[in-house]
């Protein structure tokens, strides 16, 4: 029954990895609507979309099982308990990919200033490895992966400052329209890197029973 039991873990953890992937592959299709201007790879992200959250559902449904039937204790509950978090966090990620899609088709004319997109850029690379890393790290957990993916969203979230100190600066000349897309679509991309960390607080404590040392931001990004 206990063998039983951790395959069943295993393949909870199998799901949460692609969940990773799928996250991943949905930021790289709106970094392709957004920056190279292809509206195609909206339709594309849509589809990944479904099977994200159809993927979600399944590990919430598992779980629930777990729960259930098994009656886990010490660090099988708490593997199971952070599967279901774990989940909905990787299920808003795509969601955050998505409003990096429809922002971008919603005001094409002017996304951002082109000036910019390099930026851009950047935090669509760092963010899509920090989701690889993730998954990678849920099929063989570390206890460095946290501090790890940390250190990547702190370049994100230096490169949100710099787009924010720009839009609201006294040399801004782009007008009010262009000023909010920008906003708008930094915020997503940020998000998507503090969901990753928050998703990997979560791999930490299951493993450890400890939640590593968390900032008020990162509070706050475990309850948006």
């Amino acid at each position: 029954m206990r063998e039983r039991f951790h395959g069943q873990l295993s393949v909870l953890g199998e799901r949460l990895s692609d969940m990773c992937g799928m996250a991943c592959e949905e930021l790289r299709l709106a970094n392709r609507v957004f920056l190279d201007h292809d509206v195609e790879a909206a339709a594309e992200l849509a589809t990944v979309e479904v099977r994200l959250n159809a993927a979600r559902t399944e590990c919430e449904e598992t779980a629930q099982k777990l729960l259930a039937l098994q009656a886990p204790v010490a660090r099988d509950l708490r593997t199971v308990l952070a599967a279901v978090y774990c989940a909905d966090r990787l299920e808003r990620m795509g969601d955050l990919a998505q409003h990096i899609a429809e922002q971008a088709l919603r005001s094409p004319e002017f996304a951002v200033p082109d000036a910019l997109t390099g930026r851009f850029g950047e935090m669509g690379i760092l963010a899509c490895s920090m989701a690889e890393d993730l998954g990678a790290a849920i099929d063989g957990p570390t206890a460095e992966v946290f501090q790890s993916l940390a250190r990547s969203d702190q370049r994100v979230d230096a490169l949100y400052e710099e787009l924010m100190e720009l839009v609201t600066g006294p040399d801004w000349t782009d007008g009010v329209a262009p000023a909010i897309s920008v906003t708008l679509l930094a915020r997503f991309y940020e998000r998507f890197a503090d969901q990753v960390v928050s998703v990997a607080r979560r791999v930490d404590f299951a493993l450890t029973g400890e939640l590593p040392a968390s900032s008020v931001r990162d509070v706050l990004a475990e309850t948006s």
